[in-house]
């Protein structure tokens, strides 16, 4: 069996007399598409910040095994916040360049031209300016920039946040592509909708801890719900209160 490409044992994290995670443990295997599901102030956000090496933590979390505050741990992924803004004063063009230059990776035209028309970018917002997008094409132009990386771990932040119908249902259909290629996913969704369908593990945080990890079938079955979202409010509220 391979090794997690993440590792998470005991973290914890505070600020100040808050704490926010509390003994966070659980893993994601290579090529797995994995959502962190939980209520708003849940944890989720400080847990990716804690992966990325963003702020200190106690514990420890490991990426393709190498502690996450090594610099050469992160060289296996991408990235993508929840509030993605490009700088304004680059067009398109230049913004998807300099990510992929800044990952080692070449440029090729007709690749990024087809990632733009699977997303639902025309092909001149290449060479419009960022400050002239809507929320949406932010998001998409985001999006872009992580897909055509070559890093085999992305980590999104919500990554429908801003996206219609139609955009949602393309990039759940690339990220489903991506897992076929062999890529892990690691993403936080309030969509429970997004995670059943996308996903073959889940971890729910409740609290700051892990109330449940496992595939989303597993939390249905758990609660004998048909209804992943019926599970969820039956895992938060048991954990609630215990």
């Amino acid at each position: 069996m391979a090794p997690p490409i993440v590792s998470f044992r005991a973290v914890k994290k505070a600020f100040g007399a808050a704490t926010v995670l509390r003994g966070v443990e659980f893993d994601v295997a290579p090529g797995a598409s994995f959502g962190l599901a939980g209520e708003n102030g849940a944890g989720k956000t400080t847990l990716m910040k804690c992966m990325l090496d963003f702020c200190q933590f106690e514990g420890e979390i490991r990426l393709r095994g190498v502690p996450s505050s090594l610099p050469e741990s992160r060289s296996c992924l991408t990235f993508l916040p929840e509030r993605f803004n490009a700088p304004w004063f680059l067009t398109g063009r230049e913004f998807i360049r300099a990510m992929l230059a800044l990952g080692h990776s070449s440029w090729n035209e007709e690749r990024v031209k087809t990632m733009f028309s699977d997303l639902g970018l025309a092909a001149s917002s290449l060479e419009r300016p960022v400050r002239e997008f809507s929320k949406g094409m932010s998001q998409k132009l985001g999006l872009a920039a992580c897909f055509l990386s070559q890093r085999e771990l992305l980590v999104l932040d919500e990554p429908m946040s801003g996206l219609d119908p139609s955009a949602r249902f393309r990039v759940k259909n690339i990220l489903l592509r991506l897992k076929s290629e062999g890529r892990t996913v690691f993403f936080t969704s309030h969509s429970l909708a997004d995670l059943e369908e996308i996903c073959d593990h889940m971890a729910v945080l409740h609290g700051g801890a892990v109330a449940f990890s496992g595939p989303p079938s597993g939390l249905q079955e758990r609660y004998g719900e048909r209804s992943l979202e019926r599970a969820f409010l039956k895992c938060i509220e048991e954990a609630a209160d215990g």
